[in-house]
């Protein structure tokens, strides 16, 4: 008998799931399927190499979501804010790149107001905005670097806190 697992404290995040991606449209489409997980107030953070993949994951998550206007990286804005063509939440899309420093630097943002009625997308976020909820799914994106071709991705996604804790992230593989 195998003895129960140690509980996680509530920012712990819960095993990574991994999907293997191999073109950009299976990327769009995992942000197509992630879309119909998240609700309002979930905040989402992606990392990877420049060209991993994390605007076409977006994409395909302003298409899951049902939101206005093309989503496209926001380097040179910052954010966009993306609403929603019906009932559903919309889409903050951030781009914390150009941002040096944790949250105080993105607190124009007021990302914190809007966390409780969006879905909050933000590249780059790690070790900026995580301060803003115990609740969180970060995306990893790992690609081959180098003079290559290769478009196979390898997406790790690991959930952080109790909103994730029990989600099937399997739905996501197929």
């Amino acid at each position: 008998m195998e003895a129960p697992a140690a509980p996680r404290g509530p920012a712990e995040p819960a095993p990574g799931t991994e999907i293997t991606v191999t073109s950009p449209e299976q990327m769009r489409e995992l942000g197509r399927r992630l879309a119909k997980l998240l609700r309002a107030g979930d905040l989402v953070m992606l990392s990877g190499e420049l060209g991993a993949g994390k605007t076409t994951l977006t994409r395909g998550l302003g298409e899951g979501l049902g939101v206005r206007g093309a989503v496209t990286s926001p380097t040179f804005v910052i954010a966009r804010v993306h609403p929603s063509l019906g009932s559903g939440p919309p889409l903050v899309h951030v781009d914390a790149y150009r941002l040096s420093g944790g949250l105080d630097d993105m607190e124009d943002l007021d990302l914190d107001v809007s966390l409780p009625d969006s879905v909050i997308v933000v590249e780059w976020g790690e070790g900026k905005v995580e301060e803003l909820t115990d609740d969180r799914l970060q995306l990893r994106i790992d690609r081959a670097v180098g003079d290559t071709a290769d478009e196979v991705r390898h997406v790790t996604l690991t959930g952080a806190g109790t909103r994730w804790a029990e989600a099937d992230m399997s739905v996501l593989a197929g």
